[in-house]
Formats: structure tokens, C-alpha cells, sequence
């Protein structure tokens, strides 16, 4: 079968799976403000091995490299799905690009310093870049823009974004200046031009670029004999070969407007032109590092941290044992009761030990992928408050759920407003109905209202710190901070639990750390849940008047 046959029956695939996912509008781009992008990029594998780097845009490697949680109807960069092609027992393919970048912000940013780190002797290093290179060369946003051409002219600027004094050169320039540093660490540079946009000319053919960006990467190549891959010719062919329906679907469905960003069907076209385009360089490693055949129909990565909303049918509700007795509640989300699920412990469901059974209950009424927003509209807290007396005790976390963008499909109907006041943003439901969402605050304030008018008393949480936030930054400032506001002025008891496990963390050490989790950032496993669990009994004794103190079983006596 002719290669471009077997491309368009690949395609077919992909686009016959990505039609039958349920359509959602996509997030806004990330690093919207380059010179503080932070994120977190891979690194090389096996260090003994090559590696194949590469550095761009969100059109090589888009936001989180997640897909926005939509799998392959979201947006990806050709830098995910191109690894496929690569045997990871000869070389690391490792996707340094960054979204929302330049040719010049990748370089000012720090990025490449970074990721230059990583280049040794017998890399290969792809850069993509022009896409953000046509914005302003000095504004308060964004601030990426380049000089076109590729010539040596240089604009000074006082930079409006990053408040410091920036000599601007070309396109061309900052190519060249990638170029040298690849080759002063004696690895092998090649130049790819901008993928195309989804957009056609008066003849009906894809859109080229030949006179800007895509003949600009161009002559920067000729000019510094290095390989050159011609992403914006050889995709835009490709294109016309497969028509504008077929490529009309090789972007997200529901965003008509995307013409930048493609889905996973459109990063596989664009990858597999990236590998033809290696393999024409006739660079032997190259044909050493590919695989003997190549993958047929690569699959977006099943990300192990995706936060699933539990299917409540699917979830025992635990009542108090002994009505006579207080009972201690615990309100949240499944950092708290996650149930097993893939090995998934919440610390909830460590937390019993700790509690004399004779003198106190223990329900765990927390409940996984809810928010603060989401736990009060379905009706679980009125079914918590409906069960509370004089005496109880309310332990509330949430926090994991309630961030984003609200009326994004990918936040699942549960994002709250950002803050603590009175203010609502109006959400559509699935079904079409409109919800006026309260803030993140106005949710706790109300479940500490109504806990203490059944002579309750409340306790809220700062959640417990991702795996991968605990070491330098403080993990959930917002939020925390918003608990601590809530409480205070509503009478509540508040743990900075975030700090208290990151604490710990910290004495344990990354690599006991690192075992403690049963996913790739978020839940805990057995043993992180019992841990975390010694973090509250510890956070609930430091309390003023240690409210549950009688309750303490032996074991937390020794904490």
C-alpha cells in the first residue's frame, strides 16, 4: 500500500474514534504570559542513552500534554504521539516545547537554558517555532514578538511584561542562536518550518507560509547547513490530498474557529511527517533510534491522574454505628475516600484507628471527584446535616475539584468561583439548565452555617498537596488561604493541612515520598493514606482546646 494510502486509512481511524467522543469547547491556551511560564517538563530517561529533544510551541507539545483530560479530542502537539515511533531502549524522545511561546520567549524565558542542560555530545535537537512570532514585539501580555525576516536588525525595548531593558532581534536570529548552542554541546540541530493552519487559498488548496515563517526557517537551514524538515509544505500536501472535510475533523470538533491546534488524529498526520522528515536526512542514528515498523494507529496516553467523578451509585453511605454517640463526620472529595479504586486510599479511610470506638463514631461521607460546589448541589450535604446533633464534630476538605475555568467541559460541571464573596457566575448544565455557581468560599462559609446551627462543630481543611508541589512551592495558596478567611469569620476550627503533609513530606524525602501514591500526582495509596492520616490526627491535637481529645484512641496518643 503507497504510504500516503496507508496515512489517510490511519487517519480514517483515528477520526472515525474521535467522532464518536462526546464533543466539548476547549480551555484557553496556557502561558498566556510567557516570561513566567512554569512548568514542568521531562527530562531524559536514561541519561546513559541519545537523545531526540524537542523544543517549540503548544503546536509540539500543548498545555500539560494532556489533551485538556479529553483524550484524543483534545488538543495535542505532534511531540506526544511521535515517540511511538522511537525504540525507548536506544533513545529518550523528550518533548521540551512549551505553549505559548516563541523563538524569542523560549530563550528569555529560561526554557532553553534548561533544557540545553540536557544536550550532550550525539543528541539531536528538532526546534518548531513561528507560530507566537508574529505577536507584539512589547506589550503587557504577552510580549513574544520577533523582528520578521532573518536578518541582523534589533529593536530596544523596556520590556512592559518582565519590567527589564531586551534587545529583540529576528526569527532568523534566535534560530541561529539555537543552532550554535546545539552544536557548541556537539549534538546535530535540525530546523522544522510551522505546521499549517487549517485555512485554504482562493483555489481551495491548504494555506502555505512560504513567504514568512515556513521560508524564513528555510533559508536559516540553507544558510547554516543543518537539516531542515518542511512541516508547512509537506503537511499542507498532505492536507490536500485527504480534503477539507477529512481535515476538518484533524482539529477539535467543537471549537470551529481552531485553526491552530490540532487533535490526536491531527498530531499523529503531523508527527508522521516529522519521522519522514527525519528519515530523509539519512542521519544513520536516526534509522538506529526508529523502531522496525512503524506504530499503526498510536493512542493518546491514559493519564493516570484524572480525577474521575465517582458514580455515587457505586458508593456505600456510611452511618453512624451508635446514635448515642458523638459522630465525627468527614466531608470531601476522594483525596479523603477514593475507595481502592486502582489502589486509590483516601485518608478518611485510615483515620478510624485513631478514635476510641467506644466514645466517638466515625463516618466517612466524603465522596471522590466532588467539589465544594458540586457536594452541596447534589444533596449530599443536606444529607450530613440532616444527620448532625449537639456534639458532632464536621471535618470538611475540598479544594482538587474546585479550581478551573467554570463552563469548561473538561472542570465537569464543578468548578467554583474563585474567593470568598457573594458573587455568582452563571454555568449551563448538561442538560441546559443554568446554575448561578457561588464561590468557593460562599460553599464552605454555608456548610459551617448550617453545621453549627445543629450545635456541630466544624473544622475546615487545607487540602493535602499534590505529589509534585510539595518540595519548593506551597501547593493550594488560594485555597488554603480561603479556608482560613472562612473559618475565622465563621467560627470554624482550620488545619493548614496542605503544610502539615508537605512537612512531612519534606522529612521523608522525595524517593519514600514518591512510593507513597498510587497515581501520578493526587491519591494516595495505602500507605500515603495512613500517613496523611497522621497529619490530621496531628493538625486536630494542635487545635485550641483539642475539641477531640476524649476521643483519641491509644494510637493517637503516640502521635
Amino acid at each position: 500500500m503507497p504510504p500516503l494510502s496507508r496515512l489517510m486509512r490511519t487517519a480514517a481511524l483515528i477520526l472515525l474514534s474521535i467522532g464518536c467522543a462526546h464533543a466539548q469547547p476547549l480551555p484557553p491556551a496556557v502561558n498566556t504570559d510567557p516570561a513566567r511560564a512554569r512548568v514542568t517538563l521531562p527530562e531524559p530517561a536514561n541519561p546513559a542513552l541519545p537523545s531526540l529533544i524537542l523544543i517549540g510551541d503548544s503546536t509540539v507539545r500543548n498545555g500539560h500534554d494532556d489533551g485538556q483530560h479529553k483524550g484524543a479530542a483534545g488538543q495535542w502537539g505532534w511531540g506526544n504521539p511521535i515517540a511511538a515511533w522511537f525504540d525507548p531502549a536506544k533513545v529518550n524522545v523528550v518533548n521540551r516545547a512549551v505553549g505559548g511561546l516563541s523563538s524569542r520567549t523560549y530563550l528569555t524565558s529560561g526554557h532553553w537554558a534548561r533544557t540545553l542542560a540536557f544536550v550532550k555530545r550525539g543528541d539531536i535537537v528538532v526546534m518548531q517555532f513561528g507560530h507566537n512570532d508574529a505577536g507584539p514585539v512589547n506589550d503587557t501580555s504577552r510580549a513574544r514578538g520577533t523582528i520578521r525576516g532573518v536578518g541582523d536588525e534589533t529593536e530596544a525595548i523596556d520590556n512592559l511584561l518582565t519590567h527589564k531593558h531586551e534587545v529583540v532581534h529576528s526569527y532568523g536570529w534566535y534560530l541561529r542562536q539555537y543552532v550554535a548552542d546545539i552544536r557548541a554541546k556537539g549534538a546535530t540541530p535540525v530546523i522544522c518550518s510551522p505546521i499549517p493552519h487549517k485555512q485554504w487559498d482562493a483555489q481551495g488548496h491548504a494555506k502555505r507560509d512560504r513567504d514568512t515563517y515556513a521560508g524564513w526557517a528555510a533559508a536559516v537551514a540553507r544558510a547554516e547547513h543543518v537539516g531542515f524538515i518542511d512541516l508547512n509544505e509537506d503537511i499542507a500536501r498532505r492536507y490536500d490530498a485527504l480534503g477539507r472535510d477529512a481535515v476538518m475533523r484533524l482539529f477539535p470538533q467543537t471549537t470551529p474557529d481552531e485553526h491552530t491546534h490540532t487533535n490526536w488524529a491531527g498530531a499523529v498526520l503531523n508527527a508522521q511527517v516529522v519521522v519522514d522528515g527525519l528519515k530523509a536526512l539519512h542521519d544513520p542514528r536516526i534509522a538506529a533510534w526508529l523502531k522496525p515498523q512503524a506504530p499503526v494507529d498510536p493512542q493518546p496516553p491514559v493519564r493516570e491522574d484524572d480525577r474521575p467523578v465517582v458514580d455515587a451509585r457505586t458508593v456505600h453511605e456510611e452511618t453512624a454505628r451508635d446514635a448515642s454517640l458523638p459522630t465525627l463526620f468527614l466531608v470531601g472529595d476522594s483525596t479523603v475516600k477514593s475507595g481502592g479504586l486502582r489502589g486509590m486510599i483516601g485518608w478518611g479511610e485510615r483515620i478510624a484507628p485513631f478514635f476510641d470506638p467506644r466514645k466517638i463514631n466515625v463516618v466517612n461521607a466524603a465522596i471522590g471527584g466532588r467539589s465544594s460546589r458540586t457536594y452541596f448541589t447534589e444533596g449530599r450535604w443536606d444529607r450530613v446535616r440532616d444527620q448532625l446533633k449537639p456534639g458532632d464534630v464536621v471535618l470538611i476538605q475540598f479544594g482538587h475539584n474546585d479550581g478551573g475555568r467554570i463552563g469548561d467541559p473538561a472542570m465537569k460541571n464543578r468548578a467554583s468561583a474563585p474567593g470568598i464573596g457573594p458573587e455568582t457566575v452563571e454555568d449551563t448544565r448538561p442538560d441546559g439548565s443554568k446554575e448561578q455557581v457561588h464561590t468557593f468560599g460562599w460553599y464552605m462559609a454555608r456548610y459551617v452555617r448550617d453545621a453549627k446551627a445543629k450545635g456541630a462543630t466544624v473544622v475546615l481543611l487545607a487540602p493535602v498537596p499534590h505529589r509534585d508541589r510539595w518540595q519548593e512551592d506551597r501547593d493550594f495558596v488560594t485555597f488554603a488561604d480561603w479556608d482560613r478567611q472562612v473559618a475565622a469569620a465563621n467560627g470554624a476550627a482550620y488545619i493548614d493541612l496542605t503544610l502539615l503533609v508537605a512537612d512531612g513530606y519534606k522529612r521523608l524525602g522525595a524517593d519514600r515520598v514518591n512510593t507513597l501514591f498510587a497515581d501520578a500526582r493526587t491519591h494516595t495509596n495505602a500507605q500515603g493514606a495512613e500517613f496523611n492520616a497522621e497529619r490530621v490526627v496531628a493538625g486536630l491535637q494542635a487545635l485550641p482546646g483539642n475539641p477531640l481529645g476524649p476521643y483519641f484512641a491509644d494510637k493517637a496518643a503516640g502521635q
